[in-house]
């Protein structure tokens, strides 16, 4: 079967793309009167003032939202879950990676949960952070398809420029809100996202047309189940009261790690001693737990005694008790039994999800620096080299430039060269890159 997208149709804006990006930088700069906002689309100069009064900024990176164990969990318990096939089968028949689109399904908020579709466009969109698991509402990051549908309730295109965020304007994308079919809520969004062919009023009414298809079977799927199910109401689990929702350990570019509880609509927050945070985070690498003789390992050094180790972790608990008794360790051998996430984990996800610029935003330095413990000086280095392994191999010259000017990127010589292949033979950075480079392979 033929891609709806394989033949770029007409998209153009009756309006000069020139005409638009001048308003664009009228209106960022404050100058909400200026003529040529009359001559941008209602729709889409509303949607700008509406950003502009946010104070978003024009080149904001969409947030990380959800990290990949949320995101993994969320997306089962979605209601659009079930209804994904049928998605991809209206709007990327054939195959998906050479569709020259992408498709994303998000939730009420904005949040994206799926980004699908061709692998190209994957590759490249991710510098803008269009990747599963951020947040893409128009209160976060200005005019977009996904976002300024869920806004206004109804389905929008918008045109390359007609974004709020300049790191958007070589895309165009159309979205359509889907609603509840009973309780008419909204439950998410469907994205089309490309160049100009995604943008067209033929993608819009199929964009539109695959959001009345799943608002059809969700209410078909709910009347089957009503027929054949007896109105039982499904037992709840009582989540216990000291239960914390979310627990995070915050390591990069820290001497001492920060510990993040959120439960029961409340923040704690509280900063580790070296040893504390080290010892947590080998336990989070280590999920199914280990012995005191491999954790005293991991922590101080091959041939350790466990006698240094228990006391420490007697310590450890204590302080655990007052701020979140469920990530005290448990012994024989020593585990979490709650999962705690890790922003160096973020970061990783993030390079799996093609997000380069974003990771390179999120990365605030190496794990736990002045940390000698093994565990931890290995977990900083395969980070380390995650990411520069993923700015070697896929990262456009903006970002690897971003990432020579940070502490792991500035000494390396590979990555400089890099730098001077892809920007062009007039490029005023130029300059500053063969410097660096004299300088380095002089010393």
């Amino acid at each position: 079967m033929t891609s709806p997208w394989s033949v770029s149709r007409d998209a153009s804006s009756e309006v000069p793309r020139s005409i638009i990006e001048r308003a664009h930088e009228e209106l960022v700069a404050g100058n909400l009167d200026d003529r040529r906002l009359e001559q941008v689309r209602p729709l889409v100069r509303q949607s700008w003032e509406r950003s502009w009064n946010r104070r978003i900024g024009a080149e904001v990176l969409a947030p990380l939202a959800l990290t990949e164990e949320e995101l993994e969990r969320y997306r089962l318990e979605h209601p659009l879950a079930g209804t994904m096939p049928m998605i991809r089968g209206l709007l990327l028949p054939g195959d998906p990676d050479d569709s020259g689109v992408m498709i994303a399904v998000g939730d009420h908020a904005g949040r994206l949960l799926w980004v699908e579709g061709d692998r190209q466009k994957r590759a490249l969109s991710g510098d803008m952070g269009f990747v599963a698991g951020t947040n893409w509402a128009e209160s976060v990051v200005g005019t977009s398809a996904p976002g300024t549908a869920l806004e206004i309730g109804e389905s929008v295109h918008i045109h390359g420029a007609e974004h709020y965020n300049r790191l958007v304007h070589p895309w165009s994308c159309t979205a359509a809100p889907v609603f509840d079919p009973e309780s008419r809520e909204v439950l998410g969004v469907i994205d089309v996202t490309g160049g100009p062919e995604a943008a067209t009023p033929q993608a819009r009414l199929l964009v539109n047309a695959t959001a009345r298809a799943v608002e059809s079977e969700l209410l078909v799927a709910r009347l089957r189940a009503r027929s054949s199910t007896p109105l039982v109401p499904p037992p709840t689990r009582r989540r216990r009261r000291s239960e914390p929702l979310r627990a995070v350990l915050r390591v990069l570019g820290r001497d001492r790690a920060q510990l993040e509880v959120f439960a029961e609509g409340a923040e704690s927050i509280i900063e580790l001693s070296a040893r504390h945070a080290e010892i947590l985070l080998v336990l989070a690498l280590n999920r199914h737990g280990v012995s005191a003789e491999r954790l005293a390992a991991l922590v101080y050094g091959e041939g350790s005694s466990t006698d240094t180790l228990r006391p420490e972790m007697v310590r450890l608990r204590k302080v655990l008790q007052r701020i979140a008794p469920e990530l005290a360790p448990e012994s024989r051998p020593y585990r979490l039994s709650f999962p705690l996430e890790t922003d160096a984990h973020d970061v990783l996800s993030l390079i799996d999800r093609g997000a380069h610029r974003v990771a390179l935003t999120a990365y605030r330095g190496a794990v736990l620096p002045v940390s000698t413990s093994p565990g931890v000086e290995e977990f900083r280095q395969s980070v380390r080299s995650a990411l520069r392994e993923a700015m070697l191999a896929e990262a456009n010259i903006d970002v690897l430039l971003a990432y020579a000017d940070i502490p792991e990127g500035a000494d390396d010589v590979e990555v400089l060269r890099l730098c001077l292949e892809m920007l062009p033979a007039r490029s005023p950075r130029r300059a500053g890159v063969v410097s660096r480079l004299e300088r380095l392979e002089s010393d």
